[in-house]
């Protein structure tokens, strides 16, 4: 099997128990063998013994212990490395509303801090996969010393209808969900090489990692969110942060060797149960969509 072919990892992450769950006295019914990717589930109301715990396998799993990079090392460091090295990457959280996933991508929110010298000595603990992997990227080629150019782009997938976040036109007067009612949709359309595009989407040039955390902190002001029963902010769409990197150098036989490789960072939307929610009218309907 080829690189372009490989398979994504099944990686399962697990939070710990917080605010409205502990207040309530909740329990953990929720055990993992991180050694074995072992994931046990236990039913404490279980009227039989074979029906009191079930076990699921995967490739790899995170506790309620680990740290942000832990996740980033163990999960999506290799595929960055590939996408600086000329492969297509992709890195996606999917997994019900308020367990995590924008914690898992963005994690780390005070871009203003970020610069290309400090954030990469100096990485908040609370940093997730996104400011990670452009620290990465920056260090990798900074190191390398290489010829090289990083374009980005980021859009919103909000009831089967694509948004471009990183167009100029900033919010106008009122809520987010009125502005971007009032933004162009972009069609989803054949590239004419055997894979998709996205026309009349935004590509910037980037060449710093503060740039990229502008790009990020401004896309992400435009995201739909909204409360439900299990999470004060749910996202309410897809999103997809994608870089594209280009790099260019020189053979031992004097040719050039032009690389380029295409990153995609997903924060998918919170899957949810509709009765536990509390979703209702249009946020039933987004839920569905």
């Amino acid at each position: 099997m080829s690189r372009n072919d490989e398979c994504v990892q099944v990686i399962v992450r697990c939070r710990p128990l917080f605010g409205k769950e502990l207040a309530e006295g909740r329990q953990r019914i929720v055990e993992m063998d991180t050694s074995r990717g072992e994931v046990v589930l236990k039913n404490p109301k279980a009227s039989h013994p074979s029906e009191a715990e079930r076990k699921f396998t995967f490739d790899r799993i995170f506790d309620w212990n680990c740290t942000q990079r832990e996740v980033y090392d163990g999960a999506a460091a290799r595929i960055v490395d590939a996408a600086i090295e000329g492969y297509n990457g992709t890195v996606f959280c999917y997994g019900q509303t308020g367990t995590g996933k924008t914690h898992t991508m963005e994690g780390y929110h005070d871009w203003d801090d970020a610069s290309s010298d400090s954030f990469a000595d100096s990485m908040p603990s609370n940093a997730g996969v996104i400011p990670r992997a452009m620290s990465h990227i920056f260090a990798h080629l900074k190191a390398k010393g290489v010829e090289h150019s990083v374009k980005c782009t980021f859009l919103e997938l909000y009831n089967e209808e694509i948004t471009d976040l990183l167009a100029v036109s900033d919010l106008v007067e009122g809520t987010v969900e009125a502005a971007n009612a009032k933004a162009p949709k972009h069609p989803l359309m054949e590239d004419g090489k055997g894979g998709v595009a996205v026309k009349g989407l935004e590509e910037v040039t980037v060449a710093n990692p503060e740039e990229i955390f502008d790009h990020i902190r401004r896309g992400s002001a435009k995201r739909r969110t909204a409360e439900t029963l299990m999470n004060k902010q749910s996202s309410r769409s897809h999103s997809v942060f994608s870089i594209t990197v280009h790099t260019k150098e020189s053979a031992t036989d004097g040719e050039d060797v032009i690389r380029c490789g295409k990153l995609n960072l997903v924060d998918l939307a919170g899957s949810e149960n509709i009765s536990r929610s509390g979703a209702v009218d249009k946020r039933a309907r987004e839920a569905g969509e």
